[in-house]
């Protein structure tokens, strides 16, 4: 089956199988589909003239193109929960925006499909408190944030615009404007059914393509006989018709008012109130307008709309990037409660936090152009993964002793039986060759059993058993940290006493705002590792901010050791690259570095292995302009930018975003015994747990030779609330516990 593109996605080409069989009530959550080749276009093309066929012109397109799968199946069962995995420029979002917008063969259009994808946000201060930000003066006007919520939830815009159309019509002194309201509604969804038929006539091919283009047709006639009935002047319209009509027109402007009934509308309020209490809106935020939102802030308001719509199959990429840990073990609890639901859709969940991930009951693995599934969390995967290399690998090795002295043996009875003409010997090296030629290698099936051939290796091969195949390991993701140069004299790097800092007064309302830091004391040694955690708003960001010199302190002292070098990974640096890719649109990761750096030709080589070292090689930093490159490659660069003055010290302010989960694991394990300080603010449990707390995921790891670096390593995470900062004893689990109950409360209100 062949997916044509449709006029509104001109960069996505889909292929796929499907079944000739009749399925009289499918189930919209699941979706089988096998054979799924997806291509990504660089840009639009124009048709080709003059081919001889549709399959010449899908051949040009593939070939333009990036293929992202090829001959994947793609297979999602009724309430399940799935993560869906792979490195940067995988193709996820790609798959993701194939399958909401249905582009892929073989999805139905009745499938109700919700996806909130990432969005590049104007401002991603998530540090930030909504209510300082909605208080800001602002030139928009727009809907309330329970207002839009609603709205995009219910398409309730819609419906009321056809209800005061109707509602004219009816109330008119002038009898037919009640008919003229009655066909412009019937008209304008007309035209939406002819457009999905459209759509589904380009999508198929073979006998439903048949149908589907029957179809279209016959909506295209429907249509152009309509339009002649839209284009009737007052005199030819029958007073029968008349009656009729204003009748129909009276019965469907009722219909739209239950639809949007107060009492019914209440409901919906009411969920929506209770997402948005979840995800950190308070009652007075939740009145605000949208447009004096930040960009986490209007991530945070699109999640909610998601949340509350009845869908079938629901998709999520990267939903906790601007969320803070309450909010993002709120969503961890809704999740399973809305699974314990009767008929709770197909979750479809994309996010580096492997905690939160924690939550789905399968994985989708992005690797080779395919899709591997695995029933199981990510830890049991790469464990199994691990066993079966194991096993396969003492397996051949095992098969290619035995094939050895096979061939020894064979041999042996070969030069015997020509020796002393004896065909025995000759005939059982004949047999045994045959058998090493056609019949050698697994020798049970991939459920354990004895290897039967008409159903374990189905179609056409050059052998009667399937060749052992070790699993390869992909390339391991690079995150090379460079070792910090020598302070010369001990000393404190960073160190704070009784410092506290409170914002200049507002200008408008002359008024003193309250302290956001208050008698902060901390110290910072060489080797330390530091986490910070606490809620959106409790000073995280302005903390971070004195400690790199920023900005100073209302009071208190702040000292840094004279040879210093800090390497400050900021929260907005992906926006500001963003940005600075607009503004130079040639400049490229590596004429960036040479620029910053004042670097001449002999240390091109240098800047190259870096930008090498942290997953930015050849052509991809030289090359590609900065404005091209994806999230996580802006990370990366970013990354660059700040080890190559070669930092005593690391301050990482939310660096986990935009990252795909190898990468995170590869900085996590860097940065876990680099020679450095580090100092981490981050949402992300695993992470924080492996820099900071120096856990290691590894059972089996053999931890004695790390002893004594551990010792004299100081891992302490601290928590802000209200400004004051205090030491969790017991880490990120203490500060996990102390948020359960409000979570239990705000999943109770």
């Amino acid at each position: 089956m062949t997916s044509m593109e449709a006029e509104s996605v001109t960069t996505i080409l889909c292929t796929s199988k499907q079944t000739r069989f009749n399925i009289g009530t499918p189930d919209y959550r699941e979706l089988d589909i096998e054979g799924l080749d997806i291509t990504v276009k660089s840009g639009t093309s124009a048709k080709a003239k003059g081919s001889s066929s549709k399959k010449a012109a899908k051949g040009k397109a593939r070939s333009e193109g990036t293929e992202i799968l090829e001959n994947a199946t793609l297979r999602l069962k009724a309430g399940q929960r799935y993560a869906l995995v792979g490195r940067n420029g995988s193709g996820k979002s790609t798959l993701l925006k194939a399958i909401a917008e249905k582009l892929i063969p073989g999805i139905p259009e009745e499938t109700r499909v919700v996806i909130l994808q990432q969005t590049d946000a104007e401002d991603f201060n998530t540090d930030a408190d909504p209510e300082q930000i909605a208080s800001q003066p602002s030139a928009m006007n727009g809907r309330s944030v329970l207002e839009e919520v609603i709205e995009r939830a219910t398409a309730r815009h819609e419906a009321q615009r056809e209800l005061e159309v109707l509602a004219r019509g009816v109330e008119s002194t002038n009898p037919f404007d009640a008919l003229r309201s009655l066909r412009k509604v019937q008209r304008e969804r007309l035209q939406k059914d002819l457009f999905l038929k459209a759509k589904d006539a380009k999508l198929r091919s073979g006998a439903r393509g048949m149908q589907a283009r029957k179809a279209l047709i016959a909506t295209e006639k429907t249509v152009a006989e309509f339009d002649i009935l839209y284009e009737q002047k007052d005199e030819e319209i029958s007073p029968d018709i008349l009656a009729k009509e204003t009748s129909e027109a009276a019965e469907m402007l009722a219909n739209l008012q239950l639809s949007i009934e107060p009492s019914k509308m209440a409901g919906v309020e009411s969920r929506a109130k209770k997402l948005l209490a979840g995800l950190g809106f308070t009652e007075a935020t939740m009145l605000k307008s949208v447009s004096n939102l930040s960009g986490g802030w209007k991530m945070r308001t699109s999640l909610a709309a998601t949340l509350l719509q009845e869908t079938d199959i629901l998709i999520l990429d990267e939903p906790t990037n601007f969320l803070d840990l309450l909010g993002i073990m709120w969503l961890q609890r809704y999740f399973t409660t809305l699974a314990e639901s009767a008929n709770p859709p197909t979750l479809i969940l994309v996010s580096h936090d492997r905690d939160f991930i924690s939550l789905c009951t399968d994985i989708l693995i992005l690797r080779d152009k395919g899709i591997i599934g695995f029933h199981g969390d990510l830890p049991t995967y790469e464990s199994a993964q691990a066993e079966k290399k194991i096993h396969l690998t003492k397996l051949k090795e095992a098969q290619d002793r035995q094939k050895d002295h096979i061939q020894q043996t064979i041999q042996k009875n070969m030069r015997e039986g020509k020796t002393k003409d004896d065909q025995n010997k000759i005939r059982q090296a004949k047999s045994r060759q045959k058998k090493l030629d056609e019949r050698w290698g697994l020798e049970t099936s991939a459920r354990g059993g004895r290897f039967k051939l008409n159903r374990d290796l189905v179609g056409y091969h050059f052998t009667r058993r399937e060749a052992i195949d070790i699993p390869q390991d992909e390339r391991p993701v690079q995150f090379v940290l460079p070792e910090p140069p020598d302070l010369r004299f001990p000393g404190a790097l960073i160190s704070l006493d009784k410092a506290s800092f409170r914002y200049p007064r507002d200008p408008k309302t002359k008024a003193i705002l309250p302290m956001t830091l208050e008698d902060v004391t901390l110290s910072v040694h060489m080797g330390d590792r530091i986490g910070i955690l606490g809620l959106n708003g409790s000073g995280k960001s302005t903390l971070i901010k004195l400690l790199v010199g920023e900005t100073k302190p209302s009071s208190g002292v702040l000292t840094l050791h004279p040879r210093l070098k800090i390497g400050y990974y900021s929260q907005h640096a992906v926006q500001k690259l963003q940005e600075l890719g607009v503004s130079e649109p040639d400049l490229t990761a590596l004429s960036l570095l040479l620029r910053e750096t004042g670097s001449t030709e002999q240390d091109e080589g240098r800047v190259r292995g870096l930008l090498a070292s942290l997953g930015l090689p050849g052509r991809l930093a030289s090359d590609v302009p900065i404005r091209k490159l994806s999230g996580g490659q802006l990370v990366r660069l970013e990354m660059t930018r700040i080890l190559w003055a070669c930092p005593h010290c690391l301050v990482l302010d939310e660096a986990t975003t935009h990252l795909d989960y190898e990468t995170v694991t590869a900085m996590r394990e860097a940065l876990r015994d680099w020679e450095g300080a580090v100092i981490v603010v981050s949402h992300d449990r695993w992470f924080m747990r492996g820099v900071v707390e120096g856990h290691v995921d590894d059972e089996g790891s053999d931890l004695s030779d790390d002893e004594e670096e551990t010792s004299r390593r100081r891992r302490l995470v601290y928590r802000l609330r209200a400004g004051q900062m205090s030491v969790l004893s017991g880490g990120v689990q203490q500060f996990e516990t102390s948020l359960e109950k409000r979570v239990a409360k705000l999943m109770d209100s």
